[in-house]
């Protein structure tokens, strides 16, 4: 383990870049390394999820996995369809932060069906420990790290180190969302894209709009292949049919034209030669549909929450107060704060700011952005 100065520096250099407002590429790296300095590892991932549903919605590789896509599929069959006790929503039920593998199964990692299956065969990685970035809004991410067959595995102390730097690693992410920078390429005027994947997890139908959005979503440099998410959202449909899950499978995400996205997935019903297929749908997120996670990076408190979603109605003041069944002066107390958090100065400028940051590239190229 490093030394307590050592510790102390790495702590503080992440807690510093998690306050910078760094887009999440620049967080994710700069990050890993600060923490890489004190607690080794030969490979790692560092991936978004979707609040709401903890639902891996992208994916930043990390040493000897980086520029390396070719079991992205593979490990979100095993992380969304299996069950395995050390899976990141099992981790999350549990309540838990930081877990080591080797820990876990007293030495006996094969015991994790990802390990067996995957991580010792194909990588080599014979120990591996999980972090779940989590606030009172869900969770907006987990890290993943590994060592070799010569390592030592992850200890107690080092478990705890990572646990600690978890609420900065939170914080890093849940404001890098809306820090991405949006590239002025030419966007695509969208419309819903189909996936059809059939019993074998094969994609068998693909509609042109979904491979548009591939190439956005690929598009986004250092990041995993997108279809991970896809294979993450067929498997999470197939546990719910089979009720191990009541989880509604759906991600959101942004591409990288800075538009924010929703993947839904459901089993298919169909004769027994089409048995099995699951349809997974992509489409443009209407703003409400992504309010929430607005509201929980600016930190929004739940009354705070509760406003932003009545401005973004048009209430004024008075409904406001109604509504929430407070005295009106309350409200101005509540959206003062708002303003504060989000950085703006006005209602007209919050509703922009929720609305169409996320349309602003199609809104430049003349595009219908309207819901």
């Amino acid at each position: 383990m490093a030394s307590i100065r050592a510790l102390g520096r790495a702590r503080s250099d992440i807690d510093v870049v998690s306050r910078a407002g760094l887009p999440l590429h620049a967080f994710m790296t700069e990050a890993s390394a600060s923490l890489g300095s004190v607690v080794p590892f030969v490979a790692g991932c560092v991936s978004t999820l979707d609040p709401q549903t903890a639902m891996v919605s992208g994916t930043v590789k990390l040493e000897a996995l980086s520029g390396r896509n070719d079991a992205d599929v593979a490990w979100a069959r095993i992380e969304y369809g299996e069950d395995d006790p050390t899976a990141m929503q099992a981790l999350l039920l549990s309540g838990r932060t930081a877990i080591g593998v080797s820990q876990e199964t007293e030495g006996l990692v094969e015991r994790s069906v990802r390990m067996a299956q995957l991580l010792i065969p194909y990588f080599g990685f014979y120990d591996e420990a999980r972090v779940v970035f989590t606030d009172r809004a869900g969770a907006w991410g987990c890290l993943a790290i590994f060592r070799g067959s010569d390592d030592r595995a992850f200890s107690h102390d080092e478990l705890d180190f990572l646990a600690s730097v978890a609420p900065a690693f939170t914080r890093g992410i849940r404001t890098g969302l809306l820090a991405q920078p949006s590239p002025r390429t030419q966007p695509v005027d969208m419309g819903p894209a189909v996936v059809i994947v059939d019993a074998n997890d094969r994609i068998v139908q693909s509609s042109e709009r979904a491979r548009q959005l591939y190439e956005r979503m690929a598009a986004l440099p250092g990041w995993a292949d997108p279809l991970h998410m896809v294979q993450a959202l067929v498997s999470g449909a197939r546990r719910q049919a089979r009720g191990e899950t009541d989880q509604q499978p759906r991600i959101r995400m942004r591409t990288i034209d800075g538009v924010w996205v929703v993947l839904h997935a459901a089993l298919l019903s169909g004769d027994a030669d089409r048995a099995g297929e699951v349809i997974v749908t992509i489409d443009e997120a209407r703003p409400q549909e992504i309010a929430d996670i607005v509201a929980g990076a600016f930190a929004l408190t739940s009354r705070e929450s509760e406003v932003m979603a009545l401005v973004l109605r048009g209430a004024d003041t008075k409904q406001m107060a109604d509504a929430l069944h407070v005295s009106a002066y309350t409200v101005q107390d509540h959206l003062k704060s708002i303003f504060d958090k989000s950085g703006v100065t006005s209602r007209r400028e919050l509703v922009a700011r929720v609305y169409f940051d996320h349309h602003l590239p199609r809104l430049e190229s003349g595009l219908d952005i309207r819901a």
